[in-house]
């Protein structure tokens, strides 16, 4: 596995380094430490299996970084990697098309929870861009697997769970388990709730 971590910070950089590789013992991490440097490796090597790419950067900003990204080398899963506990910037990312917002200030195994997920094809959403009481219980994170966000972007689009079943190649009755699920996970209680959230968190329709 080969991961791109772009970050002016070297002992951060060699921090995260031990940690992902809990991951996998022969994960590559390559580090550099502004876009400019990123986008140019990433010209040179489309094989990378994710970039990890923080905002606040010398030269050219991430959030510049994240759009070229994204338009030049849209195979590539980019998570924005930030100081920034705000919740207008993990929209931000996620709706420039980002596939996670992770704040620096996350535990090592959120992190690596969050890097499995988007690796495994899904979209990593931080507790802090959900909408809640302030009070109460702790929100949890949004973790779509891929498959829920194939299910939820066709939901969105007015499919009945006939029609999902029949363009996923799935049984009705796990359609149905898939959409509970998302109703659970997204706390909404219907189809256009469920459509509004995933356009709120920056979820791509495709």
């Amino acid at each position: 596995m080969r991961i791109l971590l772009c970050d002016d910070h070297a002992l951060f950089r060699e921090g995260l380094e031990m940690v992902i590789r809990q991951l996998d013992a022969g994960t590559e991490l390559v580090g550099v430490d502004d876009a400019e440097a990123a986008l140019a490796h990433l010209a040179r090597d489309e094989d990378l299996d994710l970039v990890l790419l923080d905002i606040a950067l010398p030269g050219m900003n991430g959030w510049a970084a994240l759009s070229l990204m994204r338009a030049r080398h849209p195979s590539v899963p980019v998570i924005v990697l930030s100081a920034s506990e705000r919740p207008e910037d993990a929209h931000t990312a996620l709706e420039r098309g980002a596939a996670g917002f992770i704040p620096k200030s996350s535990r090592a195994s959120v992190l690596l929870g969050a890097l499995r997920l988007v690796l495994a094809g899904g979209v990593y959403v931080p507790p802090l861009v959900l909408d809640a009481p302030s009070s109460g219980p702790t929100r949890a994170a949004v973790e779509l697997s891929p498959r829920q966000v194939e299910v939820l972007r066709l939901l969105a689009r007015g499919l009945t769970n006939k029609e999902i079943s029949a363009a996923l190649g799935i049984a009705v009755g796990t359609v149905k388990s898939h959409v509970m699920r998302l109703y659970e996970v997204l706390s909404v209680a219907n189809r256009t709730e469920a459509a509004m959230r995933m356009r709120e968190l920056g979820i791509d329709p495709e």
